[in-house]
C-alpha cells in the first residue's frame, strides 16, 4: 500500500572536502562555493519496506552547465584602453553561458522521450533529451513569436501546442518544431493549461481570466465548444463552473478535469463536456488544496495535482480519496518551490516543473500491475496468506497513514 511521505527521508548529502583552512586564509581570491552531492538512487515514496510507487529519475536546470565556465579569465588582462571602454577580452568572447531556466510553467514528453518546458522569463520552449541531457530551444525572435508563454500539450503526432497568454492565441509546431498553425485568436483572451483528447481529437483550452475551458477541434481549430460561464469575474463557486481555472488533463474514457484554482478543487466533465463530479477543499493538510495548479491523469486512472503553495503533488483517486502526496518546500531533489506543472508521458514518467527557482523534475511512477508484480516476489511468488492481491491503491487517511481501501 501507498503511504505518505511528506519528507525526504532517504537523502545522503556528501559535501566536497574543504580546501585547507591555512590555504583558504592566503588565497586573495574568494573560495568557490561548496558543491554537494546528492545520493538519489533510493529516493522512492513510500518508504522501505513498502512497495515503492514513485522513484526520482533526475532534476533538469536548463541546458548543461559548467560552473568553471564563470572563473575569472587567468593571465588574460586587458589593456587600460579596453577597461575604459568596457570591452571584452577574447577569453571572454568565446564563453557562451548556457541558457538555465527561470520560470518555468507548462511541460509536456513526445513520443520519442524528450522533455518540453516553457520558460516565460526566457521566452523559450527547452526540449530536452534526457539520455544526454542536451537541450535545444524553441526561442522568442528566432523560430517563433511569443509573448508570454504558459501551458503545453502534444498529440499523437508529436505536434507541440503552446499557449500564449499575452498574444492570446496558441501555436501549432510540427514534429520538426517549425510551426504550422495559429488557434484561437479572437476567441481566446488569456489562454493557459492545454490538454489533447487523442481519441475523440479534441483541444482543450484553459482560458483563466474568462473562467472558462473552450473546446476545440484538435485537426481544423474550429470552436465546438465552452465549458463554464463567462463574465463573472471569479465569483463563481457552482458545479461545472470555475473561478480562476488554470490547467486541464484527459483520461483514458475522454473525461476532463480541470483544476478550479481559486475555489481549491478538481471538477471532472465527460467527454460532451457535462458535469459528472468534483473533489477538493481549501486547506494545507492532506488532501487540501491552496491553489492546485498542474494535472494529470496515469495510465491506471490516477489523478495527478500539483499545489503551489504547499509545494507538493497529490494523487488521488476518481472519488478524490487521497492516495499519496509527496514534497514540500526546498531545493532538493524531490522537494518543490512554487511547483507548477505536471505530465505523464507514455512511459509513465511524471514531469513537474516550478517556477523559483526554474526547474524540472522527473519521477517514474510504478504501475499497480508493477507493484503487484513487485509485491508478490516480496511475499515469495504469491500474496502473503490472508493479504489479498492489491488491484488498486489503498487511500491514506488525514493523518497521513495508509489506509485500507474498500474493495
Amino acid at each position: 500500500m501507498w503511504r505518505t511521505i511528506a519528507a525526504l527521508a532517504l537523502l545522503t548529502a556528501l559535501p566536497l572536502a574543504a580546501a585547507d583552512k591555512k590555504k583558504r586564509n592566503s588565497d586573495p581570491e574568494p573560495s568557490a562555493p561548496q558543491r554537494i552531492n546528492i545520493d538519489t538512487r533510493n529516493l522512492v515514496w513510500p518508504q522501505p519496506p513498502e512497495i515503492a510507487r514513485i522513484r526520482f529519475l533526475a532534476m533538469y536546470t536548463g541546458e548543461k552547465f559548467d560552473p568553471a565556465i564563470l572563473d575569472k579569465p587567468k593571465n588574460k588582462k586587458k589593456n587600460w584602453k579596453d577597461v575604459l571602454a568596457g570591452a571584452q577580452s577574447q577569453t571572454e568572447k568565446s564563453v557562451k553561458i548556457p541558457f538555465q531556466f527561470i520560470r518555468v510553467y507548462g511541460v509536456a514528453a513526445d513520443s520519442k522521450g524528450n522533455i518540453y518546458a516553457a520558460d516565460q522569463a526566457v521566452g523559450a520552449v527547452f526540449i530536452i533529451d534526457p539520455a544526454t541531457k542536451d537541450a535545444t530551444l524553441i526561442r522568442n525572435g528566432k523560430e517563433a513569436r511569443f509573448g508570454l508563454i504558459n501551458g503545453l500539450a502534444m498529440d499523437d503526432n508529436d505536434r507541440l501546442f503552446v499557449s500564449d497568454s499575452k498574444l492570446r492565441h496558441v501555436l501549432v509546431f510540427n514534429s520538426k518544431h517549425e510551426q504550422e498553425a495559429i488557434v484561437g485568436t479572437g476567441v481566446l483572451t488569456d489562454p493557459g493549461g492545454l490538454a489533447i483528447d487523442r481519441e475523440n481529437r479534441f483541444l482543450y483550452v484553459v482560458d483563466t481570466d474568462k473562467d472558462q475551458v473552450v473546446v476545440f477541434d484538435a485537426d481544423s481549430y474550429k470552436v465546438l465548444r465552452t465549458i463554464g460561464v463567462a463574465g463573472k469575474k471569479h465569483t463563481l463557486a457552482d458545479p461545472g463552473n470555475f473561478s480562476l481555472p488554470t490547467n486541464v488533463a484527459v483520461d483514458s474514457d475522454g473525461n476532463l478535469y480541470v483544476t478550479d484554482t481559486l475555489n481549491n478543487r478538481v471538477e471532472i466533465f465527460d467527454a460532451e463536456g457535462n458535469f459528472i463530479s468534483e473533489f477538493g477543499k481549501a486547506g494545507d493538510g492532506p488532501g487540501r488544496f491552496a491553489r492546485p495548479k498542474g494535472i494529470a491523469v496515469d495510465g491506471d486512472g490516477h489523478i495527478w495535482v500539483v499545489d503551489e503553495v504547499q509545494s507538493r503533488v497529490q494523487v488521488f483517486d476518481r472519488e478524490g480519496r487521497l492516495l499519496i502526496y509527496f514534497g514540500e518546500q526546498g531545493q532538493y531533489p524531490g522537494q518543490f518551490q512554487a511547483a507548477y506543472g505536471i505530465a505523464i508521458d507514455q512511459k509513465n514518467r511524471v514531469i513537474v516543473s516550478e517556477q523559483f527557482p526554474g526547474r524540472v523534475q522527473a519521477f517514474q511512477y510504478v504501475t499497480d500491475a508493477e507493484a503487484e508484480e513487485a509485491r508478490k516476489k516480496q511475499d515469495g511468488g504469491e500474496a502473503a496468506p490472508g493479504k489479498p492481491a492489491q488491484k488498486h491503491i489503498a487511500p491514506v487517511n488525514a493523518q497521513g497513514s495508509a489506509a485500507h481501501a474498500p474493495r
